[in-house]
């Protein structure tokens, strides 16, 4: 199939499903998606059980693993989702929130990674460095699936920056985490740092240069749109900053993510607020609102059927349970230990810690660098395990965070 069907079956089939769920199970849209997508898996892998003649499950396989989860997602989805998730989180909510969000993003992914990768280890048996690959990769919060879910849950909007704001960041630091690990723990790859300095270096290159070229697009791009008053250019001109920054940040070597995320947010604040008049402002915030939901709902699709490239072992079964287990743990830790160090400082409720951990969910950006893993006798392991995670996260999580917030989340969270 080439690129044109792909797309248009992909499409086609998001709306199916989307359909099914408006009419009949009425979820959220984005997790309505995923279960409609993921029952319809196991039911083409159960007809081929009761009718193996027809071998509908080995033509579905060959389709879905033939496109390229983790390239379309990292490469190519990735840059509008975070562009226009970062473009609806203004700096003015997120500088009140700054501290609890950068401890988060950095001491709670280095936590988080830590916890599930020594646990991951010992309940597998595999060599630690390997295992600290899964703790990074299982480690941040998708943005994608976090923002898909916030819009249906009706947080107060401190909370809703919090876990918004933690989770824009926290992808873009696990990311480059993680390319620093996997340098580490398969040397032999020859794209990625292969000791303790070259990983230093990519860290800081990764990090600060994708902080620096996102700042820098999003300027020019502003300034830019100060010369101009026609809102199809100016819509035109922001798609053109999220597709040629991020492709130009992946040229560069530098975190395509966190470029993402910086120009956004610069876009979203200062761009809206001084480069753009009311009637732009109002067809930009639309343009992108459709563009997410668009990709959201064929990101959750995809995620559905990627149970097809996912080999399911007792061993790794087993698992994946216990590392449902451990990612939360991770994960309490990675919340808990950065609001404890500024509780001294400011006032929470006691719902920011159960609230923050439940909703922190994992999404198609573990599942897609689980697939772009180099070859290896571990690599089936870690992928059934992450795919568990992410999918018990999505539903279950994704389903019950709303209740959960409005029984804990009713007093202020800050005083």
């Amino acid at each position: 199939m080439n690129l044109l069907q792909i797309a248009s079956l992909l499409l086609v089939m998001a709306a199916a499903f989307g359909t099914i769920n408006y009419l009949f199970l009425k979820l959220p849209s984005s997790i309505g998606i995923l279960i409609v997508a993921l029952l319809a898996s196991l039911g083409v892998m159960a007809t081929d059980l009761i009718w193996p003649s027809l071998e509908m499950a080995d033509q579905v396989r060959s389709i879905v693993t033939g496109i390229d989860f983790s390239e379309a997602l990292l490469e190519g989805m990735l840059g509008l989702l975070l562009f226009a998730g970062a473009l609806h989180v203004k700096l003015s909510d997120l500088r009140d929130q700054w501290r609890l969000v950068v401890l988060m993003a950095t001491i709670g992914v280095g936590l988080s990674t830590a916890i599930a990768g020594v646990g991951f280890s010992y309940i597998t048996g595999m060599p630690l460095l390997v295992a600290l690959v899964f703790g990074a990769l299982i480690s941040p919060t998708d943005p994608v699936a976090v923002l898909g879910v916030l819009r249906e849950a009706n947080l107060k909007k401190s909370m809703e920056t919090k876990i918004a704001g933690e989770s824009l960041f926290n992808d873009g630091v696990g990311y480059v985490v993680f390319l620093v690990l996997v340098g580490l723990a398969f040397p032999g790859d020859d794209h990625h740092a292969s000791g303790v300095a070259d990983a230093a270096k990519l860290f800081f290159q990764e990090a600060v240069g994708g902080a620096a070229l996102g700042v820098g697009l999003g300027w020019m791009t502003f300034r830019i749109m100060r010369l101009i008053n026609d809102y199809s250019l100016e819509v035109l001109i922001t798609l053109a900053l999220a597709f040629g920054g991020y492709s130009l940040a992946v040229w560069l070597h530098v975190s395509a993510p966190i470029m993402a995320v910086c120009a956004g947010l610069l876009i979203g604040d200062v761009g809206a607020k001084y480069g753009m008049s009311s009637v732009t402002r109002q067809y930009v915030d639309g343009f992108w609102k459709l563009i997410d939901e668009i990709l959201n709902a064929v990101l959750f699709l995809m995620i559905g059927f990627e149970v097809f490239a996912v080999a399911f072992s007792m061993e790794a079964f087993t698992a994946g349970l216990m590392a449902i287990v451990l990612a939360l743990t991770a994960r309490l830790a990675a919340v808990a230990i950065p609001v404890l160090l500024l509780k001294p400082f400011r006032e929470f409720s006691d719902g920011v810690i159960p609230i923050m951990t439940w909703g922190g969910l994992k999404g198609g950006i573990s599942v897609a660098l689980a697939l772009s893993l180099p070859e290896n006798e571990w690599k089936s392991v870690i992928l059934t395990a992450t795919y568990m995670v992410v999918i018990f996260s999505i539903i279950v999580q994704g389903l019950t965070v709303a209740p959960l917030a409005k029984r804990l989340g009713r007093e202020p969270e800050l005083m």
